[in-house]
C-alpha cells in the first residue's frame, strides 16, 4: 500500500502523506517513498515541491515511528537513521522545497518540516520536540535543524518540556514564513512555487546550495563533538532509554529515574 502520494502541474511537483492510520508517522517505508518521489522530481527537473499532508488533518505527522527504535546500546537516532536520509534529501534536492501545514507536527516531523526551504502554516499548525518524553537524546545535525529555525531559548523550552508551540508563536518567533487562514493554505502556497518557478532555475539551485553551506557552517572542534556524542551516548545506554521505549508500548506513562 502506498503511504503517499504524488502529483505535478507543471513544473511544480507534490507529496501528499497519505498513512491516516499512523498518523503519517515517519516510519522507514514512508520515507523510503518520499526520498524516491524527490529522486524522481530530480530527474524530471521540477522547479518547485509541496510536501503537505491530507487537508483537514489534525496530525501533519507524528514524527519518527517509535517501534523502529533499537531496544538499547546503539545510537537511537544516529547518521544513518531514516529521518536523517529525509532531511538530508530535502536539504540536497537542487530546487526549493515548501512544507505546507496544517495540524499537529511532532518530534523528527518537527526537523523535517523546518528542513524544508519555506514553510507555509494554518492556524491548527503546532510544532513539538519530544523526545524528552521517551528519554530519547536527540541527534546533533537535528539540534543544528532547530538551532537555524529558532531562537536558543525557543529550542530549550521546546526540547525540555516536549510542549507544542502553536501556530502564531511560530511566526512570531521567525520558524515559518507564512501564517495564512486554513482557507488560504493551498494558494498561499502554490503561489509560492509559482513564483519560484517563473525564476531562473539554476540561480535559485546555486543560492539554495549557498545558504545550506552557510547555515551549517558551526565550528565545533573534535573534542567538541566527541563530548557531544559522549553525552547522547549516557542517555541510550540508560534505563531510561529501555522504560521510555516500554512504556510507549504497554502504553502507560513512562517512570523515570535519572539512570
Amino acid at each position: 500500500m502506498a503511504l503517499i502520494e504524488t502529483a505535478r502541474d507543471g513544473l511544480i511537483g507534490t507529496i501528499v502523506l497519505d498513512h491516516a492510520a499512523k498518523r503519517n508517522a515517519l516510519s522507514s517505508e514512508l520515507i523510503g517513498e518520499i526520498c524516491a518521489a524527490l529522486a524522481m522530481f530530480r530527474v524530471e527537473n521540477l522547479r518547485a515541491v509541496v510536501i503537505r499532508a491530507r487537508p483537514g488533518v489534525k496530525v501533519w505527522s507524528a514524527g519518527f515511528n517509535i517501534a523502529e527504535l533499537p531496544e538499547g546500546h546503539r545510537d537511537p537516532l544516529g547518521w544513518d537513521d531514516p529521518v536523517r536520509h529525509l532531511v538530508r534529501e530535502i536539504a540536497r534536492f537542487p530546487m526549493p522545497v515548501i512544507a505546507m501545514v496544517e495540524g499537529g507536527v511532532w518530534g523528527g516531523a518537527c526537523e523535517v518540516v523546518l528542513a524544508c526551504d519555506i514553510i507555509v502554516i494554518a492556524p491548527t499548525a503546532s510544532f513539538a520536540i519530544t523526545p524528552a518524553k521517551l528519554s530519547v537524546p536527540y541527534n546533533i545535525s537535528g539540534m543544528l535543524t532547530f538551532l537555524n529555525a529558532a531562537p536558543a531559548c525557543t529550542v530549550r523550552e521546546m526540547a525540555f518540556t516536549a510542549k507544542p508551540v502553536d501556530a502564531a508563536r511560530a511566526f512570531d518567533l521567525g520558524m515559518v514564513n507564512h501564517l495564512v487562514p486554513i482557507e488560504e493554505l493551498e494558494s498561499v502556497t502554490y503561489g509560492i512555487a509559482r513564483d519560484i518557478v517563473a525564476n531562473a532555475p539554476l540561480a535559485v539551485s546555486v543560492m539554495k546550495e549557498q545558504l545550506r553551506i552557510l547555515e551549517a557552517a558551526h565550528p565545533v572542534s573534535p573534542e567538541g563533538f566527541e563530548r557531544l556524542q559522549g553525552l547522547r551516548r549516557v542517555v541510550y545506554d540508560s534505563r531510561d532509554y529501555q522504560e521510555g521505549l516500554r512504556a510507549f508500548k504497554e502504553k502507560r506513562k513512562p517512570r523515570f529515574e535519572g539512570m
